[in-house]
């Protein structure tokens, strides 16, 4: 597992300071213990990763534990693919939850809870529909109006509550309301539903249950349940955090044994807490998605390779990628945390990305678009090694024997039969330095059919190579190669960003995000590698030489069918696309 003893924590922030204090203060007895809650409803992106490395790094800096837990409360959108995606993004990110729950795993509690608060009047049984409820809440400015079912008494919603739990009704035609306010001016404390009827299979629980309870009533149960001290939300949930607490009032789940009775029969008994809520701005990129119905919609109409497709904003898509875990962690720790909405500009992650592998990545040498260039002057079957480096910055990663001969594959870009102003490469009867070899000539060229050039014939200057008298003679451009003999044959996927529009969201000019999909945004080539690049492990990161950083593709890579993705550039080359 990757290490994450350096993973973000929340640096300076407010939440940092919060969490000093409480702790020494003594409040929660000085612990420190978060979770990190996810709905396994599709796959996590970036933007979970900044709330990972909050939950799992503020509680490894205070020597507390971090839960991870399953939301699970809404059977007809979950599935245990998501679940298990989850769980190896996280420990891919770094992490290691203390505890695994399910909000399921309290369903018992959350149902004699619910009992308590209608047995304190604080709860009722509501026929109405979805529709009529949403009609009588009312707006900002104006009241809503009671249900016609606010008053039933306890004792009969006491029994409408047991037959709703017993699958007497229709799904739909009974929830269980919260009774708090309808003309509160937070809409959110307006008779919140508690639970609805919905047959339909869990994933955890198969058949057991046919009510489930709403979010806003597992989140802070599950959370008192699981002795959480810290509950850290997005910004979002603000509003959300008076019925949060108000649901931790009714319920004092630290002193009524009787409703944790449950979690001692299954075993999962934590002396349950008064958690605070905190909220922080998410983090938000530019050039992405991450409405979770908006990637789902990706991947269902086929406009990208699944959940990890390398172009996703999806943790699984980093990975497939080569975004290195730490990368991802330094990305967040510098954004930070903080109070206000912003966006990110994606270079910043691509500059971490770049900055962990040009210290970790070898180096090797590929050639993506090939052009034949014959090296006159050397025999036909003349074949050598040549020692490389595997990094010129640390001599731990050893060195390497690349097989040179006379007949080379060098980057169609690094000839031009009529240069442009400022080139520096190979042209008509200039020289250019093949790297780790020496100075070559262009003498001649060949041409097909249509004009366009197949080969390139050089002579080699035998004084400017290694331990030679002219070794050192200037020349302005060095190339890269690969040996036509001993090179290898690979798949190269260039990926790049699946949007042309900084907020694919605005739809200020009536576009929907789906109109700005680059349709360049992934490229597949047929190139050319030396064998040392070939013979590596899936998910492997090289930096191919003067073209950037690019991995071992983590599904279809074989050291005898080589398949690659570039994983960044070398320099951000949107910069220059955006005019900056």
């Amino acid at each position: 597992m990757t290490d994450a003893s350096s993973a973000p924590t929340a640096g300076h922030s407010f939440i940092r300071q919060i969490v000093v204090a409480d702790v020494a203060a003594g409040k929660h007895g000085g612990a420190v213990r978060t979770r990190f809650p996810p709905e396994p409803n599709g796959y996590l992106h970036l933007g979970h990763a900044k709330a990972i490395c909050l939950d799992f790094g503020l509680a490894r800096e205070f020597g507390g534990s971090t839960a991870l837990r399953f939301d699970d409360t809404n059977p007809a959108k979950e599935d245990v693919e998501y679940v298990e995606a989850i769980k190896a993004d996280v420990q891919w990110l770094g992490f290691q939850w203390d505890t695994l729950r399910h909000s399921s795993d309290y369903f018992e509690v959350l149902y004699l809870g619910a009992e308590k608060m209608i047995r304190l009047g604080k709860a009722y049984v509501c026929d109405l529909s979805a529709e009529q409820v949403r009609a009588q809440r009312g707006t900002l400015t104006e009241a809503g109006r009671n249900s016609p079912y606010r008053e039933r008494g306890i004792e009969e919603n006491l029994d409408l509550f047991r037959r709703m739990r017993a699958g007497e009704f229709a799904d739909g035609a009974r929830t269980l309301r919260a009774k708090i306010d309808m003309a509160a001016g937070n809409i959110n404390l307006r008779d919140p539903a508690i639970y609805r009827i919905r047959r339909l299979s869990h994933q955890n629980t198969g058949d057991a249950w046919c009510i489930y309870p709403m979010y806003d009533y597992a989140h802070p149960v599950s959370d008192a349940v699981e002795g959480i001290t810290h509950s850290f939300c997005t910004l979002e949930f603000e509003d959300h955090r008076p019925l949060y607490d108000w649901f931790l009032d009714q319920l004092d789940l630290p002193n009524d044994a009787s409703l944790t009775e449950p979690l001692r029969r299954a075993g999962l008994w934590h002396q349950p807490s008064r958690p605070q809520q905190i909220e922080f701005a998410r983090g938000n990129l530019d050039y992405t998605v991450m409405s979770k119905r908006k990637l789902m919609a990706l991947v269902a109409e086929r406009l990208v390779d699944g959940w990890d497709d390398p172009r996703m904003p999806t943790l699984a898509g980093a990975r497939r990628r080569g975004f290195p875990p730490a990368a991802i962690r330094a990305f967040w720790e510098r954004a930070g945390v903080t109070k206000q909405n912003s966006v990110i500009e994606f270079s910043v992650l691509e500059n971490c990305v770049r900055e962990v592998l040009d210290a970790n990545a070898p180096r090797r040498m590929a050639v993506l678009d090939p052009l034949r260039l014959v090296i006159d002057n050397l025999g036909a079957g003349h074949t050598e090694t040549i020692g490389f480096a595997n990094h010129p910055k640390n001599p731990d990663f050893g060195t390497r024997q690349v097989p040179f001969s006379r007949e080379l594959w060098i980057e169609r870009e690094d000839f031009a039969e009529v240069p442009p102003k400022g080139f520096h490469r190979l042209v008509p009867g200039g020289e250019v330095r093949l790297r780790g070899v020496g100075i070559v000539r262009c003498t001649d060229l060949v041409k097909d059919a249509a004009g366009n050039v197949t080969q390139v014939h050089c002579t080699l200057d035998p004084d400017t190579r290694h331990g030679m008298p002219g070794a050192e003679r200037k020349v302005k451009g060095t190339i890269h190669w690969v040996s036509a003999a001993h090179a290898l044959a690979a798949e190269v996927r260039l990926y790049d960003r699946l949007f042309t529009a900084a907020d694919p969201d605005d739809d200020s000019d009536g576009k929907s995000y789906a109109d700005h999909l680059n349709r360049d945004s992934k490229r597949v080539v047929g190139a050319w590698l030396e064998p040392a690049a070939a013979d590596v492990d899936a998910e492997a990161a090289l930096q191919f030489e003067r073209l950037g950083y690019f991995t071992a593709d983590r599904r279809d890579h074989t050291p005898q069918r080589p398949v690659f993705n570039r994983t960044v550039t070398l320099r951000d080359t949107w910069a220059k696309v955006a005019g900056k």
